[in-house]
């Protein structure tokens, strides 16, 4: 089968990969309609993070399962499948508090890699979400988005404790940040303040709810969401970069008392225990448990009351990844859609 494969820095190559096998019995077997390219497969991209030699890229997946293995016994061949970049076992103590990412037996579906044409699912029951029947080529981009950057919006307005009333600030306008906007309009927020520069995903913030657009950043961004808060700051902020800035960007726009949802993997943030302990912010966050939102996220695609698949803004052939990593690189593209 083709499969991207990051070589070093900036050198992304499709090139053919062995096709994948059962190697558990927990395992399945799934042809991929659609993939994509991740904000964070960025940070390897461009050396912040160093591959440990090529290395297969890709953990969001949607497809339809052709081989499931003998301890497989709620997924079966020719369903159509959703599954989070973390798969999990569904059973142990993490998973069923919420924290599928946290599973004890979890395996980061990047380490498969899922930038290709067929993928190995290992624990299938605890990972995979099957649709009613094949879906309409339509709904597959949004499908999509529900295995890593829907989910991980959606778990950053959660942790931020999002609901009726508040005022939710997102900073960062990637795909995971706009799908934060699309998931505090949901979870009944009264005022939703998009943090871009870019006019492109200021509509579309807008599209999915964003109510206000700050263009101001760091401690002009935090003064601005101040001046808007009557001097309080946000009931809730979603934090989806990783950057030492966006941090403390979203926790000094926080009201005392106030929640920051932090999703964007975190590169060289530190966290001064001082302003931590004056600031009186409730912080929670981390690797998204999107299977603990899956089947609600897929109800709401498969019905139509969201199509967070309008992230998508380029969609290119798996032999092309190499451009869809450069076109987001360079900003030309907010997420890049691959069909094998």
């Amino acid at each position: 089968m083709l499969g991207a494969v990051l070589h070093a820095p900036g050198d992304v190559r499709v090139e053919e990969r062995a096709d994948p096998a059962i190697i558990e019995p927990t395992d399945a077997i799934v042809r991929l309609s659609a993939t994509c390219v991740c904000g964070s497969d960025l940070w390897p991209y461009r050396g912040v993070e160093k591959p440990d030699g090529p290395a297969p890229m890709g953990h969001e997946y949607v497809g339809v399962v052709e081989e499931v293995g003998a301890g497989v016994r709620t997924i079966r061949p020719g369903q159509f499948v959703i599954g989070s970049f973390w798969a999990s076992d569904g059973t142990c103590e993490l998973c069923r508090a919420g924290y599928q990412s946290s599973c004890v037996h979890r395996v980061l579906m990047g380490t498969i890699g899922t930038q290709s044409q067929l993928a190995r699912i290992p624990l299938a029951d605890g990972t995979l979400v099957a649709t009613p029947e094949p879906p309409p080529a339509d709904l597959v981009p949004s499908l999509l988005a529900a295995s890593d950057v829907l989910g991980t919006g959606w778990f950053g307005a959660v942790a931020a404790d999002v609901g009726p009333g508040k005022t939710v600030a997102v900073v960062g306008d990637g795909a995971v940040g706009l799908c934060g906007v699309l998931a505090a309009r949901q979870l009944g927020a009264e005022r939703i303040i998009a943090m871009s520069r870019h006019a492109p995903r200021q509509e579309l913030a807008r599209a999915f709810g964003a109510t206000d657009v700050v263009t101001e950043r760091g401690a002009d961004g935090v003064a601005k969401i101040k001046d808007m808060t009557g001097g309080l700051g946000a009931h809730s902020v979603i934090e989806a970069v990783g950057t030492q800035e966006s941090m403390a960007q979203a926790i000094r726009s926080t009201r005392p008392g106030g929640h920051v949802g932090f999703v964007g993997v975190a590169h060289g943030v530190e966290l001064p225990g001082e302003e931590l302990f004056f600031s009186q912010v409730h912080l929670h966050g981390g690797p998204a448990p999107v299977r603990r939102f899956l089947p609600e996220l897929v109800d709401l695609i498969w019905n139509r009351e969201i199509d967070p698949g309008r992230v998508f803004d380029l969609t290119l052939p798996l032999a092309e990844a190499a451009e869809g990593y450069r076109a987001m690189d360079e900003r030309r593209a907010i997420k890049v859609l691959l069909t094998p």
